[in-house]
């Protein structure tokens, strides 16, 4: 049976918001700057804000083990809201909220909802799942801090 998971991490920057979005939003190149992110690669292509397109991301943890799965980019609200569909070994919605604080200020919410579909991260689960928290936690850790160097800003706030 599929564990489930709901993550919420939180970020500030000292950059415009324009700045952070044009970040993130480009996934096939958060391998450049987000530890973790062995690579990322469109499979499908969006229409010009990318909705519709289709990734598949590869990542690296903190605990020995490699996931990989794909993104669907549902829904898209330009500089401010990037949602996605998850499927492959995880499945469920990841959705990116920005906001700007003041004109040089940026806050970065993530919530990560999603359900694992290896066998083996569903059998250890009962014993695994703090650590796979923790894991989480770890890189999302990674990606503020390697955001903020791509930006040459500071990362005020992870959480």
């Amino acid at each position: 049976m599929a564990e489930y998971y709901e993550f919420v991490t939180v970020w500030r920057f000292d950059a415009p918001l324009e700045s952070v979005w044009d970040v993130i939003k480009r996934s096939e190149h958060w391998h450049e700057w987000w530890k973790g992110v062995v690579k990322v690669v469109e499979l499908k292509a969006g229409d010009g804000d990318g909705l519709g397109s289709i990734r598949r991301s590869t990542w690296k943890s903190a605990l020995p083990y490699i996931l990989e799965f794909d993104s669907e980019i549902v829904r898209i609200v330009p500089v401010t809201v990037i949602e996605a569909r998850a499927f492959g070994e995880l499945e469920g919605t990841g959705l990116w909220t920005l906001t700007a604080e003041d004109d040089n200020t940026t806050r970065v919410r993530y919530d990560w909802k999603v359900k694992t579909t290896k066998p083996w991260m569903n059998y250890i689960s009962p014993i695994a799942k703090p650590f796979f928290r923790w894991n989480h936690n770890i890189i999302m850790g990674w990606g503020g801090k390697g955001l903020a160097a791509k930006l040459n800003c500071r990362l005020l706030k992870s959480t």
